[in-house]
């Protein structure tokens, strides 16, 4: 579902313990590339750069626009350059946080850089995938249905993930930039900027709190009514074996999730979870803390409430960001967004409901 202020919009392409401290991108779930090994990289001498800056570039400080197209150049010797007046703009030297604006000309000085690692390109189908998933395009941002399995970007064993593949699809696409990320196994609504200043936009915004995000989430137990909001701090660590978790610590960071039951089953509830900070796994963690955690959840939920989880049929993480309230870029039109469930998780939910028929 699709609303906005009124305008008309460009149509769619597609038309571990508890407490431990509208598109046709929702039916079906998409499996996950398998990981590829990483190249092993090359260096290359490039000669003299000059760089025509466009209006996707601008605004750009001189030194972030050097470290993003040198690389496996240590920042040192990009703000050497700099500083020797080896990079000019305009032919004039400047300084590292010198901001660009569009028609000027960069010049880059001789460099030993390291090659372009090649990597699998995505096949037609993932490809197909992502693209039936967007539920939303005009000509400054995208948003996509993000199937559970997929992860938003390569790296971390994956060769690809979301913007990897809608790069790919798109070669004519000069820009495409996420505004934010989505766990692996977390679907729903990501918002992809087309231009730098649609980037720049959003992400302000997002810094602002003027984005609002609603998850629904499936968690283990009857969630209280009364349990309208979790504002524990969160601190990221390490395991032994380098696996990123978050935990509830008063040496963490602030941080609030707004909370609303939307349906109780035997044994489970649905609820809606709106996060006001966007710390990682913040909403996971919070359930978890508050003693739901969300149900197929492998990071903060106990083996034998996973394991029955499993019994009922669950197959996946039971989280997906189900809306989105923002302003558009340029027109300042107001949006909300709001994805379906992919066919594992609207399947479990409509089960649980019919078993829970009754009784509450």
């Amino acid at each position: 579902m699709v609303r906005n202020s009124g305008s008309r919009n460009k149509p769619s392409r597609a038309g571990k313990p508890g407490r431990p401290g509208s598109s046709r991108a929702g039916q079906g779930r998409a499996a996950a590339p398998a990981p590829a090994a990483a190249p092993a990289e090359r260096t290359v001498q490039k000669g003299v750069q000059w760089i025509s800056v466009d209006e996707d570039m601008a605004g750009q400080r001189v030194d972030n626009f050097l470290m993003a197209r040198l690389r496996g150049v240590p920042k040192s010797t990009v703000y050497r350059i700099v500083r020797k007046g080896e990079v000019r703009v305009n032919k004039g030297r400047v300084k590292p946080d010198t901001r660009l604006q569009a028609g000027d000309v960069v010049r880059i000085p001789p460099m030993v850089q390291q090659a372009k690692a090649e990597h699998p390109k995505p096949g037609d189908r993932v490809q197909g995938v992502m693209e039936a998933a967007v539920v939303f395009e005009n000509d400054d941002m995208l948003v996509v249905n993000k199937p559970s399995g997929i992860a938003v970007h390569g790296g971390s064993g994956l060769s690809f993930g979301l913007i990897e593949v809608l790069r790919s699809s798109r070669p004519q696409a000069k820009f495409l930039e996420l505004v934010h990320r989505l766990d692996r196994d977390t679907s729903g609504l990501v918002m992809v900027a087309k231009k730098r200043s649609a980037l720049r936009f959003l992400q302000d915004e997002l810094r602002h709190k003027r984005i609002r995000k609603h998850y629904h989430a499936l968690v283990a137990g009857t969630w209280p009514e009364k349990l309208a909001r979790v504002a524990e701090p969160l601190l990221r660590y390490e395991m032994p074996n380098g696996e990123r978790r978050v935990k509830v610590s008063g040496e963490g960071k602030e941080s609030l999730t707004l909370y609303r039951c939307l349906q109780r089953f035997e044994g489970y509830s649905l609820v809606e979870a709106s996060p006001v900070t966007g710390r990682t796994h913040q909403i996971r963690v919070h359930c978890a803390w508050a003693g739901h955690p969300i149900a197929g959840d492998d990071k903060y939920m106990d083996d034998a409430s996973l394991k029955a989880f499993r019994a009922v049929g669950g197959e996946r993480l039971m989280l997906h960001a189900r809306a989105l309230e923002f302003t558009l870029p340029g027109s300042g039109e107001a949006m909300r967004l709001e994805a379906p469930y992919d066919t594992p998780f609207g399947k479990l939910v409509n089960a649980l409901a019919r078993r829970s028929k009754g009784k509450f």
